[in-house]
């Protein structure tokens, strides 16, 4: 029998925060240890569907130079279909970073999560089309509109199980590496701010899908725009819309994620800090790429401890 334990990485939730999986993926591979089962859930699917399919290296060079304007330019605006963002530009971009293969193909076990709208039930996605499970699982409510799979509306899989080390016990993982993107992020867009002009550039680069809204409206009501950006901006002592909406997000992914892994905890516990990163910064990937390696490096002597325990006990 072999004494060479199976490795699992539970790549979490966290919007922009999720770039820290690439860091983490890189150093654990730098160390020779691979992980063969992945779970991800939302941007953890993502980046684990391109460390899955041999993509990983091509994400990341996309991701390094990915700008505040692109963002805006994959934002496919409409209002009708249960969210601000379509999501079909963006999905058909990433199909280059997640082959558009069968997730039973890949040569990893891989389940990405997502939830099932209508009863709340987690689905675990391991057949059929690795883009559409992943786009699926990014579909974060009220922003990107829901996916219809396998007879199902399904969305975010981060709402059910934000850091799914459940999911790689299940697929027989004997040692699970958990990445925690939601640690401290609870209360994050609650800090004071009176500068209201300072206040106004915060949303503009936190939400680019304001800046397209802006930009879509006539020019006879664009000097009408920084009054809307106030409003739903911090107003003194009051949360202001995005405010709300993403504070919300936090506490409750924070929430579930301390349930679930209460639980059922992994053998390492890896949390990038990234609280200061906002919900939608995803060109601040070189950052959180560079906190996701630390946080590993700061982990890795526990790390090849647990395993080499594992092995022992398997000899």
């Amino acid at each position: 029998m072999s004494n060479t334990p199976r490795i699992g990485i539970a790549l979490g939730s966290g919007a922009a925060r999720g770039w820290a999986h690439i860091g983490v993926l890189r150093v654990l591979l730098e160390h020779g240890i691979e992980p063969h089962v992945v779970a991800g859930s939302s941007i953890g699917a993502l980046v684990g569907g391109a460390y899955c399919s041999g993509q990983l290296d091509a994400l990341e060079r996309w991701v390094s130079k990915l700008t505040w304007w692109d963002i805006v330019r994959f934002s496919d605006m409409q209002l009708r279909k249960g969210g601000f963002i379509e999501g079909r530009k963006l999905a058909e971009y990433l199909k280059r970073f997640v082959a558009d293969r069968s997730i039973e193909s890949l040569p990893k076990s891989l389940a990405i999560i997502a939830t099932e709208l209508t009863t709340g039930k987690e689905i675990w996605l391991q057949k059929g089309s690795l883009s559409d499970a992943v786009r699926a699982s990014c579909a974060l409510p009220g922003l990107f509109t829901p996916v219809h799979l396998d007879a199902q509306w399904l969305v975010d899989g981060g709402l059910v199980n934000p850091v799914p080390v459940s999911v790689c016990r299940a697929l027989g993982a004997d040692v699970v590496i958990a990445v925690n993107l939601n640690g401290d992020i609870a209360g994050r867009h609650f800090v004071r701010r009176a500068d209201k002009s300072k206040d106004r550039a915060r949303i503009l680069s936190e939400y680019p899908i304001v800046a397209k809204l802006i930009a879509q409206v006539p020019q006879s009501v664009k000097t009408h725009a920084n009054h809307f950006i106030d409003n739903i901006g911090r107003n003194g002592d009051t949360p202001g819309l995005f405010d709300v909406l993403a504070g919300s997000i936090n506490i409750m992914q924070d929430r579930i994620t301390r349930s679930r892994m209460a639980g059922d905890p992994p053998n390492i516990l890896i949390e990038p800090s990234l609280a200061h990163l906002g919900l939608l910064e995803f060109d601040h990937a070189k950052e959180a790429i560079a906190e996701g390696r630390a946080s590993a490096e700061r982990m890795l002597p526990q790390i090849e401890q647990i395993i080499h325990e594992q092995a022992g006990r398997q000899t």
